[in-house]
């Protein structure tokens, strides 16, 4: 019996535990009570309904009282809104405290804003704060003569706080800037002009307002430093020259080509004429004949044409043989 009654106290002493444990879980007494050391004014129900709401006590209340001591006034709803919606409660009222000490103005509700559209609000009063340097990546322009640079800047951005919400991130800002970097080396003379001023590219790409619309306020631009590229007029001339060489070439062949073709059509031409010559003078002694036939060729004319013939043939072949000669 004394060890049946020495368990049930054990056991009411573990219930007792253990209800103890719950009680403090849902009634968190030692928040309010540094709550209370702090003079921040809420209630053990307030705690107590916010475990119902799915809302870490031990959040709000450090929200609460970090800016209390910074004198900053909170609204327990509006912190448990915010973090019912998705917010980060810490990096707000960190925020917020910043941006108070570092005279900038910072609204709870413009904080929150910020927190909600995805950016980091404590980052981005640390930066407006001290501001950030960017590096570009290479920029490669072509200059008036020709000559390509690359050139590499670094940008100094401090954040614009009142247009974090829907304004344009960091990699707008390095693609307004390269875009300037080639406008300004583009519309120099000669590369060396470049070279010797470097700092008119900052002058020109400061003097365009890149920043508008951004998130962010450009502060300088520095060229940090800038290398000579291709000669891509140079370049662009050879492959110019070689195209025209190309068609040059392509011309010729196409006149080659219609002079081999008249060549061939004049030989054609040339053997149907010799074809009819060939036919017409196997014509003639059967003309002879019918002459003789006819009475209207005589013996004698018909010698004379023998000879003449033969002379003609003894004159060609006495040419052909001149001809010979003078070639050898």
């Amino acid at each position: 019996m004394e060890q049946i009654a020495n368990l049930g106290i054990f056991g009411l002493i573990i219930g007792i535990f253990i209800l103890l444990v719950i009680i403090l879980y849902y009634i968190p007494v030692g928040l309010w009570f540094s709550a209370l050391v702090s003079d921040v004014r809420i209630s053990l129900l307030q705690l107590f309904l916010m475990r119902f709401r799915k809302v870490p006590p031990s959040v709000i209340v450090r929200a609460l009282i970090e800016g209390t001591k910074a004198g900053l006034i909170l609204n327990r709803d509006e912190l448990e809104a915010h973090f019912l919606a998705g917010g980060h409660v810490e990096k707000v009222v960190h925020a917020l405290v910043s941006a108070q000490k570092a005279n900038i103005e910072l609204t709870f509700k413009m904080a929150t804003a910020i927190d909600l559209a995805g950016r980091d609000v404590f980052q981005a009063v640390q930066m407006s704060v001290n501001p950030k340097v960017i590096d570009t990546p290479p920029v490669a322009a072509v200059a008036k003569d020709g000559i390509q640079l690359i050139c590499r800047a670094r940008v100094t951005v401090r954040a614009n706080i009142k247009q974090l919400v829907g304004g344009a991130g960091e990699e707008t800002v390095l693609a307004r800037v390269g875009e300037g970097i080639v406008s300004s080396i583009g519309s120099s003379h000669t590369h060396k002009a470049v070279l010797e001023n470097p700092d008119s590219i900052s002058k020109v790409v400061l003097g365009k307002g890149l920043d508008a619309g951004t998130a962010f306020e450009i502060l300088s631009i520095d060229i940090a430093d800038i290398d000579i590229g291709k000669n891509i007029g140079a370049g662009l001339q050879m492959d110019q020259a070689e195209a025209d060489k190309n068609i040059a070439q392509a011309k010729a062949e196409e006149r080659r080509a219609m002079a081999v073709a008249l060549e061939q059509e004049m030989k054609a031409k040339a053997q149907e004429a010799r074809a009819k010559v060939i036919d017409a003078e196997a014509q003639i002694p059967m003309a002879i004949a019918e002459a003789f036939r006819n009475g209207n060729l005589g013996i004698m004319d018909y010698m004379k044409y023998k000879n003449i013939m033969a002379d003609t043939a003894m004159r060609d072949a006495i040419s052909m043989e001149e001809q010979n000669k003078k070639k050898k």
